[in-house]
């Protein structure tokens, strides 16, 4: 009877593999130092400001949007609130793809939510991968592959690579496909990186959209709170799509806090700690002999090649690190990314890769 229920979700659900979070990956493990995630290792406290709650919230809780408009620099109209950046790249595809007619292209090695979320709407998928060890745009690749495509998604920083995209390349892709397709720039890392920001391309390119999210450099993984940056009227159409009451009054709460000016300067500190950290545990790989090649990053995690791969990554997690393996990725054989943590958890790493440098 079973089989006969399973057989009634839609073919392409039941062939589809899912995506493998790090929670899902780690389910039921207990590990000590958790650097498969790129969360925040440090905990930021809130109380909550408001008591009832008895009444559906707001679509788009307008204190919300009005505090990261100020802090994005836009306007309040160019911005849609949504439950992670996950749900805002869902969300372009249901709106701008028909299924089993338009595509997205997407540029691995990179974040496996664009591929997934295609699949899961019937979207065709369009892989033009990144060039090999710099990572960067494919642009004559794209060009040539651009036919049915609405949506192009780029992660910058790039997760896992951890490299940002040359600019002058991005706006050549704004410029190729403008008036056809959407480019969908996630800056879920940008905070890191924040030269590298697009937002100052918004006005100059309707067809430009960014994601960005609470989850990393704010430390607010756990309250699932996102956003939508694009012109008036793609704004417009995506709340036409979006869920009738998709931010919980307590995530609007705490996500208003966490944007006030105090906490900002916490997560500036915050961000300034974990880059210090990050160049730290940088120079300490370099000099383990177990290390291939440690990866340049404007993130808050690395790429690192291990001659042991395999091994270093068993071993670690039988120690309680736990960090991600991208070894069955495109082009990223015998690589692990690594979580920045805290001073005191780098060490611990460090000291257990150590002993494979003593073989």
């Amino acid at each position: 009877m079973m089989d006969n229920i399973i057989k009634l979700a839609r073919i392409n659900i039941q062939k589809l593999q899912p995506y493998q979070s790090a929670r899902r990956i780690g389910e039921g493990h207990i590990g000590e130092i958790w650097l498969n995630a790129n969360e925040s290792p440090m905990s930021v406290f809130f109380k909550l400001k408001k008591k009832s709650f008895n009444r559906y919230p707001e679509c788009q809780p307008k204190d919300l949007i009005s505090y990261y408009a100020n802090y994005s620099n836009l306007s309040c109209n160019q911005i849609l609130v949504t439950r992670g950046a996950d749900e805002g790249i869902e969300l372009l595809i249901k709106t701008f793809c028909e299924p089993g007619k338009d595509a997205i292209i997407y540029c691995p090695p990179t974040y496996d939510m664009y591929r997934v979320n295609a699949k899961i709407h019937g979207v065709a998928i369009k892989e033009i991968p990144t060039i090999k060890d710099t990572w960067q745009l494919d642009l004559l690749n794209i060009k040539l592959n651009l036919t049915k495509v609405k949506l192009v998604y780029i992660c910058n920083p790039n997760n896992p690579t951890g490299n940002t995209i040359i600019k002058k390349d991005l706006i050549s892709l704004l410029k190729m496909t403008l008036g056809h397709a959407l480019i969908v720039i996630d800056e879920a890392y940008i905070e890191f990186s924040p030269q590298d920001t697009m937002t100052n391309y918004l006005k100059e390119y309707p067809n430009l959209v960014i994601l960005r999210t609470l989850s990393k450099a704010f430390a607010l993984a756990g309250i699932r709170c996102g956003f939508t940056l694009a012109k008036k009227d793609i704004i417009d159409t995506l709340n036409k799509v979006i869920a009738p009451y998709p931010i919980s009054v307590p995530v609007a709460d705490i996500a208003v806090q966490s944007l006030e000016t105090d906490y900002i300067k916490f997560m500036n500190n915050r961000v300034l700690d974990l880059n210090s950290n990050r160049i730290w545990l940088v120079n300490e790989l370099n000099k383990l002999s177990c290390v291939e090649k440690v990866f340049k990053s404007n993130a808050n995690y690395i790429l690192v090649k291990f001659f042991m791969c395999e091994t270093v990554f068993s071993a670690l997690w039988d120690k309680g690190i736990i960090i991600r393996n991208q070894n069955d990725k495109i082009n990223l054989n015998k690589c692990l990314r690594i979580s920045i943590g805290t001073r005191l958890e780098c060490l611990r790493l460090i000291q257990e890769l150590q002993f494979f440098s003593k073989k």
